[in-house]
């Protein structure tokens, strides 16, 4: 295989391993193991708790003292022990701790793949704005796979799901270690204590343009895992009024259209970004959330079947116009020294600190219009549209940037 071909098969297996259960594991957890709304929430935060340090922690030792790839493939290895271990258990206490840890070296590897990929792209004189996003492409296609597989095998309620996430970990674990090595910068380990601990990264807390990107990455990162908690829920709750829908015999299918929309809207990244600039493309993103959520409220899998599909399409926009074009961006802002610990600071405000947030709050919103047993779903989720309404009207407000789009041909060395 070429190098794209590898790196191809790197980004199926990282999204495999997470959509084996990303989106299943809250029916799992509600329907099959009688967790409340909170519970499963709080199980969903875990991925942000651990984010808060464990990525910028490991993009440093990835910048500063051992091969990113290595790191990678070390994290999954774990991880897929982890994950069997969860599949085994069915109190919420033990459930938690397990996904936390299996967080906490799950999380990171996202930005660790990213790493990974520009530098691999970088050696062989490629263009990462232009190459990257078909090649990441193939993440979301192995998320979609995933989804389908645990859906047409029935287990979207079991705890099969997770031990299918185990075996691609595992498998990914040691396919890591055959990429090329991505070294860390020459000459770290004689910089100050402050940039061996990887502080060095927060410097670009001290640009306001920067400053204000992050603080609104965190916010909206909040919404990211909104509807993959709650989603399979939701349509499950159909199951007495519509019992015979697609949307409540094969959730996962439903939803992954979803990713579908992603794999479609990665592909236009380059053109957006260097045509509107950042600032347009994550207020689209903005806008789409409002929609994804607004949609939700009023949709359901009979009649309304169709609203729901437009929310999976609009998806695609609200998910990767952030979550992508907000990791090129931070690419082409930090010094190539300090890259891989501004991945992992994007992964903690969006994945660490807004992502623990919104699993939190969404937990508590989700009991809060819950009366014995019965949730108010349309409530649900036009609380989160609100949200994200709000947030679109701020950030054109307060982020200043100028678009020159000759600074996004190719990413600076």
């Amino acid at each position: 295989m070429n190098i794209k071909q590898r790196l191809i098969v790197m980004n199926f297996l990282e999204f495999f391993v997470w959509g084996s259960w990303l989106i299943s594991l809250g029916a799992y957890m509600i329907v099959t193991l009688g967790f409340t709304g909170g519970q499963v929430g709080s199980v969903y935060a875990t991925m942000g708790l651990a984010s808060l340090i464990m990525p910028a922690l490991l993009g440093i030792v990835a910048d500063r003292w051992i091969n990113a790839e290595r790191v990678l493939g070390l994290c999954h290895i774990v991880g897929a022990g982890l994950l069997f271990w969860a599949s085994t258990v069915t109190d919420y206490n033990t459930l938690y701790i397990l996904m936390l840890l299996n967080s906490m070296v799950y999380m990171p590897t996202i930005a660790l793949n990213n790493s990974v990929s520009y530098d691999v792209l970088e050696q062989k004189k490629f263009d990462v704005v232009k190459d990257f996003p078909p090649i990441r492409v193939w993440g979301t296609i192995g998320f979609i796979v995933a989804m389908w597989m645990v859906d047409f095998l029935g287990w979207t309620k079991s705890s099969l799901q997770l031990q299918i996430s185990a075996l691609a970990a595992l498998t990914l674990g040691i396919y890591a270690f055959t990429m090329p090595q991505c070294r860390p910068a020459a000459g770290l380990q004689k910089r100050s204590l402050a940039s061996s601990l990887g502080l060095d990264a927060f410097v670009l807390f001290k640009r306001r343009k920067m400053l204000i990107f992050f603080v609104f990455a965190m916010l909206l990162g909040a919404a990211l895992q909104i509807t993959n908690a709650f989603g399979g829920p939701f349509l499950d709750d159909f199951k007495d009024q519509y019992a015979d829908s697609f949307g409540v015999k094969h959730p996962n299918l439903l939803i992954s259209i979803s990713q579908i929309s992603e794999t479609l809207f990665i592909l236009t990244i380059p053109f957006f970004l260097r045509k509107f600039g950042i600032k347009k493309v994550m207020l689209m993103s903005i806008v789409a959330w409002v929609f994804r959520f607004g949609l939700f409220g009023i949709g359901n899998p009979g009649p309304g079947l169709i609203l729901l599909v437009l929310s999976m399409i609009i998806y695609g926009m609200a998910f990767d116009f952030f979550n992508i074009s907000g990791s090129l961006f931070v690419e082409k802002e930090a010094d190539i020294k300090i890259r891989s610990s501004a991945q992992g600071l994007f992964m903690l405000m969006t994945n660490g600190i807004g992502a623990y947030l919104g699993g939190e709050l969404s937990g508590r919103v989700v009991d809060h219009f819950t009366v014995n047993g019965v949730k108010d779903w349309q409530s649900i989720w036009f609380t989160f549209a609100a949200y994200a309404l709000l947030l679109a009207i701020i950030f054109p407000l307060v982020f200043r940037y100028k678009h020159e789009p000759e600074k996004l041909i190719a990413v600076p060395h």
